[in-house]
């Protein structure tokens, strides 16, 4: 059987938000499968990062799926707004949601693909009575809020588990790691069960450019090997 293509997508975080278009085309013909906004309110992370505005400006001038990571206490009452904006995937935070279960019946209302995300203290059980509605799971490798962090490697243990419990279940959902994805970390993150990855310096900040850096992670992924998940969609 011919093994998936792994699923690229990077942040913008360390982008110029100066030529923000600019940035997200670029990283289209450098072959992105996504783009990974994160989104940061200044309280359930101490960063402040951007709006629903700033994206639905974007969102004409591109094809590539868009992702809504939501850093941001109690998102329920604003989903409608990054749907409006043109991400096809929302995905929240298990910590930041006082009824999770109902934010995520809530984003599925909006005919949006429904993620959730972990930080780095909370077990892989945080899902467990939720993959019912779920197409997407987020590890953070990181403790999330910044750019350019190191890679938590002991986060591979709570993927590991991950990927048995999501393999288990009747829906197809991808299991994506974010924080400190390099060509040093991916293939890690990948031998945990990972198919899908956000990447920022790795990217941005690649001496040879966006093409290059992408080239790069899927070349270290090791991509062309055994990898029994569909990425492809948004």
């Amino acid at each position: 059987m011919t093994a998936a293509r792994i699923r690229i997508a990077p942040s913008v975080l360390n982008a110029d938000f100066g030529r923000l278009t600019e940035e997200v085309l670029a990283l289209e013909a450098a072959g992105a499968d996504a783009i990974h906004w994160d989104v940061m309110d200044g309280r359930f992370v101490p960063n402040l990062t951007i709006g629903p505005d700033v994206i639905a400006s974007v969102r004409p001038h591109t094809s590539l799926p868009f992702e809504a990571h939501l850093m941001v206490d109690e998102p329920a009452g604003s989903l409608h707004r990054w749907v409006e904006a043109g991400c096809a995937l929302v995905t929240v935070h298990a910590e930041a949601c006082t009824h999770l279960h109902r934010t995520l019946g809530a984003i599925a209302d909006l005919d949006a693909r429904v993620g959730v995300a972990l930080n780095p203290g909370t077990p892989p059980q945080a899902v467990s009575q939720v993959l019912g509605l779920l197409d997407h799971v987020l590890v953070m490798t990181v403790n999330p809020g910044y750019g350019g962090q190191r890679y938590l490697a002991e986060m591979e243990a709570k993927t590991s588990h991950l990927r048995r419990e999501l393999d288990r279940s009747d829906r197809t959902i991808r299991l994506e790691v974010d924080g400190g994805i390099s060509a040093e970390t991916i293939m890690r993150a990948r031998g945990a069960g990972a198919r899908s990855f956000v990447a920022g310096s790795a990217i941005i900040r690649h001496p040879d450019g966006y093409t290059a850096g992408i080239a790069e992670l899927r070349q270290a992924a090791g991509e062309g090997t055994s990898a029994p998940e569909d990425v492809a969609a948004a």
